[in-house]
């Protein structure tokens, strides 16, 4: 049709007319149909250009990155706080000062002004400064020698807290630059010579490791008393170097302590290890329990559980029992040997009750699966958040199913704040008819079918109100330990790997027990000042 009827739509007959809405009909359906197919394209293109980064990442040796941003879901259900009306004469409300009221003062000094002759004086206008005085003090201590009668030479020692010719004020401004400041030991060096120390990096690296036992004991007794104390016990891991090695850092916390151990794997024989805190072996009803939802055999399970010797206190015992009854030998699955170590492990957990009655609440990896398990419901809806829709009919089915389950996680967080046997009950049957509808969206429902699965994990806050609904805790905690691999690599002596792991844990726990990490430092480096107990008693309250 030429331009000069399109412009004269009013001189068209009514036949015309029909012709030229069907032809844009056709027309608007045509590119449609194209726009859809470009769609389709654009996101498979999307999702192969994802795999080739992350193939690069792996042949890089870099960790891999989330391939989306997080959906929101945490901020957009919760309750904000109720607006309310501010009148016009109201005065503006006051800005926030930086909590000087909560400063001790030191000194007083009152500043005199040249005020002209006849003034009157009206008082005083206070301000509050604060600063820092950083200097080097080196001190020459002349120890005293005495020959006794005997022929031996007695020495007078050496002041407290003095480690390799540093004293402790120096030692404990190491371990808080390096492990809370996150500043790496080349660092450490150029501020401590320019303000005037004579220190090297080898002297740095010593007071990163000296009185390491001290710090180890009261970090292992932290997280003995953290696992027996809490309801819950949040789990995550992350990549860890080691002796040029790759590795693993595991992540305990819940919301008073903070634990982390690192070593060559992730598997679950190694979560159990990290949280009994060695290798005892128990075959005992909890570790029969574990083999029969393992479907291990039933010969293999009445040989363990019969035989004479059933406690074993280390792994050489064990592997030489496993030995001595053929299983070692056996070529079946599930596998027997790891099977039973793993049971015998959660035997050994159970019967020192290590765990008391804790959740452990984790982000669905395999390793973590044990005991009373939940789920965090942030990485559950992350499944549906990462879906990719062709069209729109698959992209009006994941937006309904976001926001029924965002829906729906608010209502769990109503109801931990106030819960009752019937709220649960009702929560119970929505989630049912949440997770059991179909969309039509084959990878959708197939996900949907999988999270039903998941149930009772994902419910587990209607039993135990007390508990978490995410992970979100483990994961800010175990940033500390991605930023230490960014800054500062990785480890190469054990004594460094078991530091990294003991500071880190107890400068997470002195967070969240409200207790400032450079005070602590300086009471177990008998340096005057506050008194702080053993982190152990404040993370698991003596009952009065």
């Amino acid at each position: 049709m030429c331009p000069g009827a399109i412009d004269s739509l009013e001189n068209m007959s009514l036949t015309e007319l029909v012709g030229l809405v069907r032809g844009l009909i056709g027309e608007v359906e045509r590119l449609r149909e194209e726009n859809g197919k470009l769609k389709a394209g654009l996101a498979t293109a999307k999702c192969e250009n994802q795999q080739l980064k992350d193939e690069v990442r792996r042949l890089k040796g870099l960790p891999p990155r989330p391939p989306m941003k997080p959906s929101g879901m945490e901020k957009a259900t919760d309750r904000s706080a109720p607006e309310r009306p501010n009148p016009a004469d109201a005065s503006p409300p006051r800005r926030r000062g930086p909590g000087v009221s909560k400063l001790i003062i030191d000194r007083t000094v009152t500043l005199t002004a040249s005020a002209p002759a006849g003034s009157r004086p009206k008082g005083y206008e206070e301000i509050i400064v604060q600063d820092i005085a950083f200097k080097p003090e080196v001190t020459l201590y002349r120890r005293e020698r005495w020959a006794t009668p005997d022929g031996r030479t007695m020495t007078a020692d050496p002041p407290a807290g003095v480690v390799g010719g540093c004293g402790p004020h120096l030692h404990r401004l190491v371990l808080v630059l390096h492990f809370h400041g996150q500043m790496t030991c080349e660092r450490i060096v150029a501020v401590l010579t320019a303000a005037g120390l004579s220190i090297s990096k080898r002297q740095v690296v010593r007071l990163l490791t000296a009185k390491l036992e001290v710090f180890r004991a009261e970090e292992e007794a932290v997280f003995s008393a953290g696992l027996r104390a809490s309801g819950f016990v949040s789990v995550d891991d992350t990549g860890a170097r080691h002796a040029g090695k790759a590795c693993y850092t595991t992540q305990f916390g819940s919301d008073r302590f903070t634990a982390f151990r690192t070593g060559p794997s992730k598997s679950r024989l190694a979560f159990l290890r990290n949280l009994l805190g060695g290798t005892r072996y128990v075959v005992n009803e909890a570790a029969g329990a574990y083999m029969r939802a393992a479907n291990l055999a039933h010969g293999v399970i009445d040989a363990l559980s019969g035989a004479n010797v059933l406690e074993f206190a280390c792994e050489a015992e064990w592997t030489a029992h496993l030995g001595a009854l053929g299983l070692t030998e056996l070529r079946v699955a599930p596998d027997p040997v790891r099977v039973a170590s793993e049971a015998a492990l959660w035997g050994a957990l159970c019967a020192e009750e290590r765990l008391g009655s804790a959740v452990i609440l984790s982000d669905d990896a395999g390793q973590f699966r044990v005991g009373l398990h939940a789920l965090c419901w942030v990485h559950a809806e992350r499944l549906v958040h990462k879906l990719v829709p062709a069209n729109d009919r698959q992209r009006n089915a994941v937006e309904v199913t976001r926001r029924t389950i965002w829906w729906f996680y608010g209502q769990l967080k109503a109801f931990r704040l106030a819960p009752s046997p019937e709220r649960a009950a009702e929560l119970k049957a929505r989630f049912d008819r949440i997770f059991k509808r179909r969309t039509g969206y084959a990878t959708l429902d197939r996900l949907l079918k999988r999270l039903l699965a998941n149930k009772d994990e994902l419910l587990r806050v209607l039993e135990r109100p007390e508990i978490p609904l995410n992970t979100n805790a483990s994961e800010n905690d175990i940033r500390a330990v991605v930023t230490k691999r960014k800054v500062s690599g990785g480890t190469v002596s054990e004594r460094g790997r078991i530091a990294r792991d003991v500071m880190l844990g107890l400068a997470k726990t002195c967070a969240k027990l409200k207790i400032s990490f450079f005070d602590y430092l300086g009471a177990r480096l008998q340096i005057p000042g506050p008194k702080i107990p053993q982190l152990a008693t404040l993370v698991a309250p003596t009952p009065t």
